[in-house]
């Protein structure tokens, strides 16, 4: 017994052995938000919207409207409303033309609007840090910046 007694004084816990060599060991996370990560170039991040370059077409004849698409082709917009798999698009009016807004919330950012988009009027960023507490800000509404872009 007196045996047994001296291996348990010994022994040293598992639990403190592993805590002690974390404290030696290179840390498993990095520095964000003080130090930036290196993204890779192929990364996707939030969509940027151009409303000058974005020219989306409203006839206002309903759906029942036939035309030509031919002669419009790469002129009529509404392919990024029709291509977007998450439905996180929607056309709405900005000052009289009908413009794309885009819900960062229902975004999946699979970049399918921007590869479509026949002007390039949605383009890729690097931006990433779009964490927020108010869901409204992630509503990329399109507005005119000043008088000069709206004509």
């Amino acid at each position: 017994m007196a045996e047994q007694k001296k291996k348990g004084k010994s022994r040293i816990s598992p639990i403190f052995k592993r805590a002690v060599s974390h404290l030696f060991t290179k840390p498993a996370t990095t520095k964000y938000p003080f130090v930036k990560p290196q993204l890779p170039a192929d990364s996707r991040g939030k969509l940027v919207y151009e409303i000058k370059d974005c020219n989306a077409i409203d006839f206002g004849c309903g759906p029942d409207f036939r035309l030509d698409i031919k002669a419009l082709r790469g002129s009529n917009c509404q392919v990024c409303v029709r291509d977007c798999p998450a439905g996180a698009i929607q056309i709405v009016e900005v000052e009289g033309k009908k413009r794309p807004q885009i819900d960062l919330n229902k975004c999946v950012f699979c970049y399918q609007c921007v590869e479509t988009c026949p002007r390039g009027a949605i383009k890729q960023s690097d931006f990433y840090e779009l964490a927020t507490t108010d869901k409204g800000a992630l509503v990329m509404k399109p507005e005119y910046k000043n008088k000069k872009e709206a004509s």
